[in-house]
């Protein structure tokens, strides 16, 4: 059972990036562009932003999953499918708000070639101000392009620093 339930967590895990990239393509760039707008403009709003609203829609299910799965006990699938999207929304946070968007300023740099091209893909995003056109929705899914820029820069990096030696 317990082996299940952590193929339970796994699989609302990697959903999660499914729901997510669905929820921003056609949700936040569509009718509720009204609360994304921010994230690719920016508004002086202070720290947070109208975009952060999305925190709890995606939120509110985790939660709701956690707190009933567990009024079950512990080996309930309900649990760990919420433990799942809560710890993608954990992930997010970590690499979306604080690693790509710097709300926090920490893991300002890295060699890492995927989280590179995931900064990359995140910012060829950005580049795009209006809801229309936009590329690249997803957060962990990284097209190949940006793998093998990020994999060529880190090289001409090494090979820069083994030069300057």
């Amino acid at each position: 059972m317990l082996a299940l339930n952590i193929l339970i967590l796994i699989a609302s895990f990697a959903l999660m990036e499914l729901v997510a990239w669905a929820t921003h393509k056609y949700v936040m760039h569509g009718f509720l562009w009204t609360l994304h707008r921010d994230h690719h403009r920016k508004e002086d709003y202070g720290f947070l932003e109208r975009n952060d609203a999305f925190f709890l829609i995606f939120a509110i299910p985790g939660m709701l999953l956690i707190f009933s799965g567990y009024a079950n006990g512990w080996m309930d699938p309900r649990l760990w499918a919420g433990l799942g999207i809560t710890l993608y929304g954990f992930t997010y946070l970590l690499l979306h708000d604080i690693f790509v968007h710097q709300r926090f300023k920490v893991l300002t740099r890295t060699e890492n070639v995927y989280l590179m091209a995931l900064r990359k893909a995140h910012k060829i995003h950005h580049k795009h101000l209006g809801k229309e056109d936009g590329e690249c929705f997803g957060l962990l899914w990284v097209p190949r392009q940006y793998l093998r820029e990020a994999k060529e820069t880190k090289l001409k990096r090494q090979n820069a620093n083994l030069s300057a030696r």
